[in-house]
């Protein structure tokens, strides 16, 4: 469903991507980790057409995603919840999101509602929002056009342990309902009780790719794992120089 091929990305003389290639497991939840700067939301941002890879593609259902007509319909993603306009509402917001995507107005409330948001917050402008609500209309917004894929970046950020238990089971339902979810974040803890699949990434490099269920055992945890790899594979870089 979503297959990154051979992946590279240059900003000027600085190689962030180096020939990634992976692909996300349909109808599960793929935890994509790794380090600041590792190349995460530059992925991402290939994957949804935000960024312009230098050499490789990829691919959503075999197509890139500037090709998809109407991409809302299809794939819902959350990249930077700061990008909101604050000077409006959440609820013109969505109307706004509903009018490009050809959506009916009666989506509002349902989005509304399977995200935590009330009608009434909604009618207040997003100035006013916490960084969490800010999220759950992200997420409102991803949702408009009942996608079968979400792609989410750090989408746990600012939320209370409250917001936290519903982004879990929010991700758990819709998983299990058929939809697949590609989601980065640097809450390891947070990933590891959601995810079926991890992909670490580290200076650009696949570093894994596996089921989660192959990647620790019961005594381990997801961070500990992450820790050794990335210590060893910053240990080989500096071996090498």
């Amino acid at each position: 469903m979503i297959e990154v091929i051979h992946l590279s990305k240059k900003y000027r003389d600085k190689l962030v991507l180096d020939d990634i290639s992976f692909s996300v497991p349909v109808g599960k939840i793929t935890g994509f980790v790794g380090p600041n700067g590792a190349g995460k939301s530059t992925t991402l941002k290939c994957i949804v057409g935000l960024a312009q890879a230098t050499s490789g593609k990829a691919l959503i259902f075999e197509k890139r995603y500037v090709d998809i007509v109407n991409p809302g319909h299809l794939i819902g993603t959350v990249l930077d919840a700061s990008r909101l306009n604050f000077s409006r509402s959440g609820y013109s917001t969505l109307k706004a999101a509903a009018a490009v995507l050809a959506v009916s107005y009666a989506r509002i409330p349902v989005v509304l509602a399977e995200c935590g948001l009330t009608i009434k917050e909604a009618h207040k402008k997003i100035k006013a929002y916490s960084l969490g609500m800010r999220q759950r209309l992200s997420i409102a917004l991803a949702l408009l056009g009942s996608p079968k894929i979400l792609i989410l970046d750090e989408p746990m950020n600012g939320l209370d342990p409250e917001g936290m238990l519903w982004m879990r089971d929010f991700l758990k339902k819709f998983s299990a309902e058929g939809g697949t979810v590609l989601v980065s974040s640097h809450l390891l803890s947070e990933i590891q009780k959601i995810t079926d699949h991890v992909i670490m990434i580290g200076k650009g490099t696949i570093l894994i790719n596996k089921p989660l269920d192959e990647l620790i055992t019961d005594n381990q945890s997801l961070e500990s794992v992450y820790l050794e790899v990335t210590e060893k594979y910053a240990r080989r870089k500096v071996d090498s120089v």
